[in-house]
């Protein structure tokens, strides 16, 4: 079965033994963003709801974790961070052919644009402060009181990234890029020494993974907790701070040399200060080497998106567009460090 359809049959009478609450199935609608598991709005007779799965095929080991994604948004259901309400989590794959968690649906605003083309600039700095807001509660969420404390290995995370990174890498290699050859080479060689922070990370935080509410700048719910894991908070906010330095005419557009100012937006370096404000941290050494981490990673996992087109499973239209990306972000990478 294609990743788009649902054996409405088989989902309706699985969900009318076992989750009676959300009511008759009648109908259902494909997200048609989204790279990695495949999201649909459910039509019951009780509202709405959204059904996230796992892509068809094969896949790479460890990858689409709908699993891990329920846990952490159940878990922090009562946090300062906001995120759909968990409903069910279905293991079997016979039922729609993969394992399929439900959860709340949040109509609100997506912002696709970091820019933000649709506000006034007060309003987009008010934006950035909350996204900067919410990212400080996440990473001081006390992972054993929401019990999440073995939601990942501690310690050493960026040399366990890396390495992890690596292979998925070569897993996923289509045709050579020189560039990820060499970033494979020096980010062994570059690790910071480990400083013991270690926190509950969003592992995709950016702009289009969140709803905010209609008519106010704040944050409805976090989406897209596929990657998340504990690990280094500064892993999260580099990736994020990526979108200051990538090109705004890409299908994942970043400012390009917009005048941030002009728009309302804090610059990078404002940006971090705040977050390193609202934790009470001092001033962040190595910079660059997470900056160069975070380009490198998410050209990992757009290969990996590639790779899932070229097989045929992938979760978006798009895929091949947003693979080709892949050596535009290590070229980027390579700008930091030489």
């Amino acid at each position: 079965m294609e990743d788009d359809q649902l054996d409405t049959a088989a989902l309706g009478s699985y969900l009318a033994q076992y989750v009676p609450q959300i009511g008759r199935l009648r109908r259902f609608k494909k997200f048609s963003d989204g790279q990695s598991n495949p999201t649909y709005l459910l039509d019951t007779s009780s509202g709405q709801f959204v059904l996230r799965r796992q892509p068809p095929g094969e896949l790479l080991k460890s990858a689409h974790a709908v699993d891990r994604e329920f846990r952490v948004i159940e878990a922090l259901r009562n946090s300062a961070v906001p995120v759909a309400r968990a409903i069910h989590l279905c293991r079997n794959p016979e039922i729609i052919g993969s394992m399929f968690f439900l959860m709340s649906y949040e109509a609100g605003r997506i912002f696709w644009e970091p820019s933000l083309p649709e506000l006034a600039p007060a309003d987009r700095g008010a934006v950035y402060q909350e996204m900067n807001r919410v990212l400080a509660a996440l990473h001081d969420i006390d992972v054993e009181a929401v019990g999440l404390a073995d939601f990942g290995k501690p310690g050493n995370y960026f040399e366990r990234q890396v390495s992890r990174w690596s292979r998925q890498y070569r897993a996923s290699e289509a045709e050579p890029i020189p560039e990820m050859d060499r970033l494979i080479e020096w980010l062994p060689r570059n690790l910071p020494p480990d400083d013991t922070k270690v926190s509950l990370i969003h592992g995709d935080y950016r702009i289009d993974n969140i709803i905010f509410e209609t008519g106010q700048p704040r944050a409805q719910a976090l989406l897209d907790w596929e990657l998340s894991t504990l690990g280094h908070p500064y892993a999260d906010l580099a990736y994020q701070c990526m979108q200051w330095r990538m090109p705004r005419d890409c299908i994942l557009p970043g400012f390009g040399n917009a005048d941030r100012e002009a728009l309302g937006i804090p610059s990078e370096q404002e940006y971090v200060m705040q977050y390193c404000e609202r934790r009470g941290l001092e001033p962040i050494s190595d910079w660059n080497f997470y900056l160069v981490f975070g380009f490198f990673r998410f050209a990992a996992i757009l290969q990996g998106v590639l790779k899932r087109a070229l097989d045929g499973n992938a979760s978006s239209p798009k895929a091949l567009e947003y693979g080709a990306l892949a050596p535009v972000l290590a070229r980027q990478a390579l700008s930091l460090i030489d």
